[in-house]
């Protein structure tokens, strides 16, 4: 299990290898700005949802995946 400093680190590492140092700076710094509860925000997202409805979604999403696949 990784400590809390080597996650920081690689997370920073990981947006600079995709985004660059700029864009990473531009990244934490706006993360820091928002005021966003994730725990908050994860108790209301599937409030609509059913189970069978998200297994019927994410069946939906595999076949067109495939289906892209077989065209390429």
């Amino acid at each position: 299990m990784s400590t809390d400093v080597e996650i920081r680190l690689n997370g920073y590492r990981a947006l600079v290898a995709a985004l660059g140092a700029v864009e990473a700076e531009r990244f934490v710094a706006l993360v820091n700005r928002e005021r966003f509860d994730y725990t908050e925000w994860r108790k209301t997202q599937w409030q609509s949802e059913t189970v069978a409805s998200l297994a019927d979604k994410a069946r939906a999403l595999r076949a067109a995946q495939d289906s892209e696949q077989e065209n390429a």
